[in-house]
């Protein structure tokens, strides 16, 4: 099997960065320092090499370092399966965030066509217990990472839908406002629950066939699965009446939840403890990794930030063998390098720190 891995990184002006990169080879990347010193930040610049708003979900605003506010860049060298790949995406002062493949300008969803990526961040570790809008954020995240044409489906249901609100919040009562919009809610929304329905039935199969030391889960879409073009177009005339009550939308995908059960003890996820929640999440994102690599030809990049919180030394341990078995260019981060000790040299060590407000990496060896 191929695989896909940043060769360099190089960080202008990215948050706490002002000028940094790192030169790579194909194993895990191992960041540690203390809290604040910007070990998420070089995380989060390898997720914007991805579709999407990164790990953050931050405006590109955000993300330039302060107080100077001249812009920023990441720059990476990554070998696909195809080819090598000159990679850049930037965002000039006051101006949209744009990308460039192979000194070429480039829409963001190329960027999924050319490689893989997966998270796990630690605000996912309350994912069961906090609100569906969440989880659905995490489930298309996956599905994505299966076909990157969701992200413009996405977006186009939730154009359409946005203007459908702001008529039915107007209480506009004339059908042929609606006619154009319901239309195309219908036809991006069956291609999303589509979509996200081949994304879980992936990764139950890739968690029911692999063996691991990570819990398997249970899966399940619960809400609004109307996945007929015709049959949502029909639901969503039927709700008007209610929906211009609600002054809302009050069917479709956008209503979905995600929800797993602990297959080993029969729980809701919610209902497990805090270290059974992390070790679901992982499973998950593994699950998503093997997955992938069946049919992108590689396994995905993962980015995995304070990965060793909840989990005790044997999890951990284990973390790192599947991580390594996978053959996938892991970047993980943690507090201090004895959370890392068990990948040994199996994985490049980095000790990121931060000097006057600025942060540095500094590579290190194993423990």
């Amino acid at each position: 099997m191929s695989r896909l891995w940043i060769e360099s990184l190089g960080l202008s002006h990215f948050r706490s960065h002002k000028r940094d990169s790192l030169s790579l080879d194909e194993r895990p990347v191992a960041l540690y320092g203390a809290n604040g010193a910007g070990k998420t930040n070089i995380l989060e610049a390898v997720s914007l090499l991805s579709p999407g708003r990164g790990i953050r979900r931050a405006g590109v605003d955000e993300i330039a370092r302060q107080p100077e506010a001249v812009g920023w860049k990441v720059s990476a060298i990554l070998h696909a399966p195809d080819r090598v790949h000159e990679l850049e995406t930037r965002a000039e002062h006051g101006a949209n965030r744009v990308v460039f493949i192979d000194e070429k300008t480039a829409p963001q969803v190329a960027l999924g066509r050319i490689s893989r990526m997966v998270w796990l961040v630690p605000a996912m570790d309350r994912l069961w217990l906090e609100g569906a809008d969440g989880r659905r954020r995490f489930l298309d995240r996956m599905t994505l990472s299966f076909e990157p044409s969701h992200a413009e489906v996405t977006l186009a249901y939730n154009k359409a839908m946005a203007e459908r609100n702001r008529l039915l919040k107007d209480m506009v009562r004339d059908a042929m406002w609606y006619g154009a919009l319901e239309e195309r809610m219908a036809e991006a929304g069956s291609s999303i629950i589509a979509n996200r329905t081949n994304a879980l039935e992936r990764l139950q199969a890739a968690m029911d066939k692999a063996e691991t030391a990570f819990p398997v889960a249970d899966l399940s879409i619960d809400g609004d699965l109307i996945a007929e073009k015709d049959s949502l177009l029909n639901a969503l005339q039927e709700s008007r009446p209610a929906d211009l009550r609600a002054g809302r939308t009050l069917i479709g995908p956008h209503r979905a939840d995600m929800s797993a059960i602990y297959r080993a003890k029969n729980l809701l996820a919610k209902q497990c403890s805090t270290g059974e929640q992390k070790a679901l999440l992982l499973s998950l994102i593994l699950a998503n990794a093997r997955a992938l690599a069946e049919d992108f030809g590689a396994p995905p990049i993962m980015l995995l930030d304070e990965v060793a919180a909840h989990l005790d030394a044997e999890r951990r341990a284990a973390l790192y063998d599947e991580i390594c078995a996978l053959k996938t260019q892991a970047w993980m981060t943690g507090t201090g390098a004895e959370l890392f000790a068990e990948l040994g040299d199996r994985a490049q060590h980095f000790e990121v720190s931060e000097i006057e407000g600025t942060s540095q990496i500094s590579p290190q060896n194993p423990l």
